[in-house]
């Protein structure tokens, strides 16, 4: 998915790894690259902390969800000379990308195809028991990450993943426009009111732009059978006249500089910002939206490791997900109430709204090749008519 993609600088990777306690042989040993700003410094040090004897943390932070996948592929391929000779003259390139560590983040986006490929192994029946927060999740995040051997929602079977933290797509938008408008963005169907004629960003990615169509046609994000949707394309058609560009990387910047009114995109890209521009305001589609989820995965040459299953648990208890939830700005699946003194209003009351809009909501689910050609294909029209 756009939400993160591409540019992965070597250099940065290794110099702002995270490393907690002094290595010695027989030293307990937890070894984690996570997305870049998804955990707080403090929580991995909290978590040193708590366990005896002392374990060697080291988490190394990367800048793209894209650049953690491609490094599972790259473990499952057999290193050749070329690359052994040519790697070794590159400083600290072999420390975190040659050696596979224990756990590593992955988007929901992803985990279909990485379980299709073999990047990953399922965590172990034993080892979920024994997880003391499994059972506290909502029903809806165990079925996420419970799939078959194809990547696909399965209740028979393995559990591939843990989620720690999740977001939405959001409507952002410039509060003195609407203020002339007379009017604010409340859900989906607002964007195609009189006044937003070119005057709207969305994402350039079709499951989002046609999921919300969907959503305000009163259907899922998940539709398998797009010919099944009545006036479809002509609400697409419509919508795409407010459209002024598709973009999935740069559709803030006009925003903020009054090219545009109003933006769709990801809550993960939205709430970094507002605090800059008091002119923005945010708001989740009461009818419901797509969200998003960052799970910890185990590569599938990672040996199973005690300490990894322990970090999992720790990420779900109430207190760490509470600083998780404040520091990153994002939702953590085991809710807690936010107070006043956890974290500022707007974001507060966003994060609040976003848990109890979460029941409308929708992950956005693997679809068989031939629906996902048809997202592609209608999207591509609606672009280009």
């Amino acid at each position: 998915m756009d939400r993160r993609s591409f540019l992965l600088s070597i250099s940065g990777l290794a110099l702002s790894q995270l490393l907690v306690g002094c290595g010695n042989k027989n030293q307990t040993k937890l070894s984690v690259q996570l997305l870049k700003n998804s955990i707080p410094a403090q929580v991995v040090d909290q978590f040193s902390q708590v366990l005896q004897p002392k374990p060697q943390l080291k988490f190394s932070p990367v800048e793209q969800i894209q650049n953690l996948y491609q490094q599972l592929q790259r473990w499952q391929e057999p290193p050749t000379k070329d690359n052994q000779n040519w790697t070794r003259w590159v400083p600290f390139i072999n420390s975190p990308t040659t050696n596979v560590v224990d756990l590593v983040s992955l988007g929901d986006y992803w985990l279909k195809s990485a379980i299709e490929q073999k990047l990953i192994q399922p965590l172990a029946a034993a080892e979920v028991q024994q997880l003391k927060s499994w059972s506290n999740l909502d029903e809806r995040w165990r079925q996420l990450v419970t799939r078959n051997d194809q990547g696909n929602l399965d209740p028979q079977g393995n559990v591939w993943a843990a989620p720690y933290r999740w977001g939405s797509t959001v409507i952002v938008y410039d509060r003195q426009k609407f203020k002339e408008l007379g009017w604010q963005p409340q859900d989906w169907s607002d964007l195609w009111r009189e006044g937003l004629r070119s005057q709207i960003s969305l994402l350039d990615n079709p499951r989002e732009v046609i999921g919300l169509v969907l959503k305000k046609l009163g259907k899922s994000y998940n539709t398998e059978n797009l010919d099944t949707v009545p006036n479809l394309e002509k609400e697409l058609q419509t919508l795409n006249q407010q459209v002024k560009l598709y973009s999935s990387n740069n559709y803030l910047e006009p925003l903020i500089t009054g090219d545009t009114w109003l933006a769709v995109g990801w809550s993960s890209d939205v709430l970094p910002i507002l605090s800059r521009y008091p002119q923005l305001n945010v708001v989740i589609p009461k009818s419901g939206t797509a969200i998003w989820a960052d799970l910890w995965v185990r590569p599938t040459k990672a040996s199973k490791n005690d300490i990894a299953s322990k970090w999992i648990d720790f990420c779900w208890q109430s207190k760490i997900a509470k600083q998780i939830t404040a520091k990153t700005r994002t939702n953590s699946p085991i809710f807690s109430d936010i107070a006043s003194t956890d974290i500022a209003e707007p974001i507060r009351s966003f994060l609040q709204t976003n848990h109890q809009i979460f029941p409308k909501s929708e992950f956005l689910l693997p679809l068989p090749t031939s629906t996902a050609k048809q997202y592609e294909s209608l999207f591509s029209k609606i672009k280009t008519s």
